[in-house]
């Protein structure tokens, strides 16, 4: 070693221990990160479900996971139709200001008669979630480096 000269090497002899060291060392992270994937994409459905208005329970039960890529990505899909409609609301009740701007009138099964309405107040489930788990998994992940 020359003097100030720091040499950092690996000798041809240990190649072998080498690669398995850095295969072992993959499979070690590759299993980390789809155990944060997996706790992340359970988080967000359990919160929305948390979060999600209740009347018949549809709306929570339709939340559900997907994974993909053998465990490296999740899809967590609100599968209710109407859940875009209770996150941003309708009408003049619209948080996005794009709702109807006069009343209208419907029949509802559910009650058994017609019902006068100017929209639906939003009931945010999904965004307070998705704040909440996405500080979540930025966090873990600069965990493993």
């Amino acid at each position: 070693m020359a003097r100030g000269r720091v040499e950092i090497g690996i000798r041809m002899n240990g190649r072998n221990d080498f690669i398995r060291t850095v295969n072992k060392f993959e499979r070690e992270y590759i299993r980390e990160v789809k155990a944060v994937i997996a706790r992340t994409a359970q988080m967000i459905k359990s919160q929305a479900q948390a979060l999600a208005p209740v009347d018949d329970g549809n709306l929570r039960d339709s939340i559900e996971i997907n994974y993909f890529n053998r465990g490296l990505s999740a899809e967590i899909i609100v599968g209710s139709h109407y859940g875009v409609y209770v996150e941003f609301g309708t009408g003049i009740y619209s948080i996005t200001g794009s709702g109807r701007k006069t009343p209208w009138v419907f029949y509802s099964d559910k009650l058994n008669r017609y019902v006068y309405t100017r929209g639906m107040q939003a009931q945010p489930f999904w965004n307070p979630t998705i704040e909440v788990a996405s500080k979540y998994f930025q966090r873990e992940m600069n965990k493993l480096g």
